[in-house]
């Protein structure tokens, strides 16, 4: 008797274990990471507010924010620029790869105040 409510317990538990595993199938997978060069990377809340440059030390604006595109996930610096104490600045958008960094500065070499502020302007989309 005793042997019998084992293997019915069993057969109960094992029923509920593959009901379990039938739940949809995971998407994640997972990826090494070499976190010595990641770590080396360059931190979002570091760059905010960090002041772009041209080849000449010329100032041409302020990174206000870092955006991934929803689409292919490209990474793209977004420049306050233009205006003045605040009045009539306006952002454009800048491919993230575009950029140097080296030595806690960012340049956009070949870039000027007059090329960078004719682009487009960027619209942060409504919350």
């Amino acid at each position: 008797m005793l042997m019998a409510g084992l293997v019915a317990a069993g057969a109960t538990m094992g029923a509920a274990t593959s009901a379990i595993a039938q739940g949809a199938p995971q998407s994640v997978t997972e990826r090494r990471v070499d976190v010595v060069q990641t770590g080396q990377g360059f931190r979002a809340s570091k760059l905010s507010g960090a002041t772009v440059y041209n080849r000449d030390k010329d100032r041409i604006g302020t990174i206000d924010d870092l955006i991934l595109s929803p689409s292919d996930r490209n990474a793209f610096a977004i420049l306050s620029v233009g205006g003045f104490l605040g009045m009539g600045k306006h952002y454009v958008a800048i491919p993230f790869s575009s950029l140097q960094i080296s030595d806690k500065q960012v340049m956009l070499p070949d870039a000027t105040k007059q090329s960078i502020e004719a682009l487009p302007e960027f619209k942060y989309a409504p919350d």
